[in-house]
């Protein structure tokens, strides 16, 4: 059966207390409308339905897509109003209903609902809570067949003390959604057009409504403020670390690691404390991390280490290498097998070859520097010049000695050495000797400032 799914997303999440609309607010660094995006497209709907309400504009901007079809609801008059919105749009045998504040949904569900769907049923995911305040309670009759849906403020005494609570996550045939929605009325407590109202119409009209259930309350679970928001940040990156551990990762502390992005990991990797993965990791096996790190669409090749409180971003470690403590690598920073920066080492767009050593206090950008090299203390290139980068190049086995700077374009021959303290503007030849400082000259008899008495 084809599908459309629609996504609720126009609440203007006043609880949040912020000029950012509710589900662009974030859980593991991406939005939480984002989540609950790329559950839909794993899917394979035929169309996705956004509907937006409060900050509409900065919503498209953030997550617009060729897969998307955003609709605006231009007054907030309740769930099934807002579905209503997209009923133009919807061709599909079935529709799913999802929302834009419940990011951690998972696929495994959905499928198992999507597997109750047909012509005449309606799959309803529902949740058992110990304490269900807030939510629609599910009504059943005797033989625990559901015949509706009742919301907190409507619902009775003895029916606020049912367990089973409404996730408001369904998948409906589409010609029949669009009838119901087209009888919704809105004599409610909330002046309301209820979606769950539609549950009590397909009772009616003769279809099963069939549920499910998710693997934890938690995966249903909405962010309406800061502390529901930081509630299921902490049960994401619970999920992650049990994942990682899972695959061969040694955790320090489970509960001091996030994971923002997608990581993929070898075996016996060691993560110390108050580590942040973001985007794209990928770490392979034997590697270790320090604590207090911060590694970003990297790569950490079999059996490099990062020492604490380095910040990699764009970097790659080859084979047996290390970086820090205190090291930053910033985009385009490759290390080769086995070579070694230190701390207070900053790197960018440049490659240290095999065995090659920065050890402390110095910038490398736009630099090629080949194997088995020396980089001396308070080294800087100085690849900018006011409006143009350039290049420096080193071969195999250069020794540059401590404070040099090393105005580019500039190159090194193999085997080269530089004095230290020394300007470096012309290239070196292989196995010579550059100096590029002014002669010492000492002045006798010469006196101190002194400070003059107030």
């Amino acid at each position: 059966m084809s599908l459309d799914i629609v996504i609720l997303a126009a609440g203007q999440g006043t609880r949040m207390r912020s000029s950012i609309p509710k589900v662009l607010h974030p859980v593991a660094g991406k939005s939480m409308l984002g989540h609950v995006l790329d559950t839909a497209r794993t899917l394979r709907p035929d169309s996705i339905q956004v509907v937006i309400g409060h900050g509409a504009e900065l919503v498209r901007e953030r997550l617009q897509a060729e897969d998307l079809t955003f609709v605006m609801q231009n007054e907030q008059l309740g769930t099934g109003h807002a579905v209503a919105q997209a009923i133009p749009h919807l061709k599909a045998d079935q529709v799913m209903i999802l929302y834009g504040d419940v990011p951690l949904i998972q696929q495994e569900t959905l499928v198992r609902l999507l597997a109750q769907s047909a012509e005449n049923c309606l799959g309803l995911l529902t949740v058992s809570l110990s304490d269900p305040t807030g939510y629609g309670r599910i009504l059943r009759n005797e033989n625990g067949e559901v015949q509706a849906i009742v919301e907190q403020k409507d619902a009775s005494s003895e029916q606020r003390k049912i367990c089973e609570g409404n996730t408001g996550i369904l998948v409906a045939p589409r010609v029949k959604l669009c009838e119901w929605l087209a009888r919704l009325s809105n004599n409610n407590a909330q002046g309301e057009y209820y979606l769950t109202d539609v549950i009590a119409m397909a009772v009616a009209d003769g279809l099963r409504v069939a549920t499910e259930q998710p693997a934890s309350q938690q995966e249903v679970q909405g962010a309406n403020d800061r502390i529901q928001l930081a509630e299921l940040e902490r049960h994401y990156q619970g999920q992650a670390a049990r994942a990682l551990m899972q695959q061969g990762v040694t955790l320090r502390d489970p509960q001091r690691l996030d994971v923002r992005g997608e990581v993929q990991v070898g075996r016996d990797i060691l993560i110390d404390v108050n580590v942040i993965l973001e985007g794209c990791v990928v770490i392979e096996d034997d590697v270790q991390i320090g604590p207090n790190c911060v590694i970003k669409n990297s790569t950490l090749r079999r059996g490099s280490t990062v020492k604490a409180n380095s910040h990699l971003e764009g970097a790659e470690l080859g084979e047996g290498s290390d970086c820090g403590p205190y090291a930053r690598l910033r985009p385009g920073a490759v290390l080769g097998a086995k070579a070694h920066v230190g701390n207070f080492v900053e790197i960018k767009n440049a490659r240290l070859g095999t065995g090659s050593k920065a050890g402390h206090l110095s910038y490398l950008g736009d630099a090629q520097i080949g194997d088995n090299c020396n980089i001396g203390a308070g080294t800087i290139t100085c690849n900018y010049d006011g409006a143009n980068k350039w290049q420096t190049v080193l071969g195999d086995d250069v020794f540059i000695g401590s404070n040099n700077s090393l105005v580019a374009p500039v190159s090194l021959g193999d085997g080269a050495t530089t004095g230290a303290g020394s300007t470096i503007s012309q290239e070196v030849p292989a196995a010579a000797l550059g100096v590029g400082r002014a002669k010492q000259r000492n002045i006798t008899g010469w006196k101190r400032p002194e400070k003059h008495k107030k």
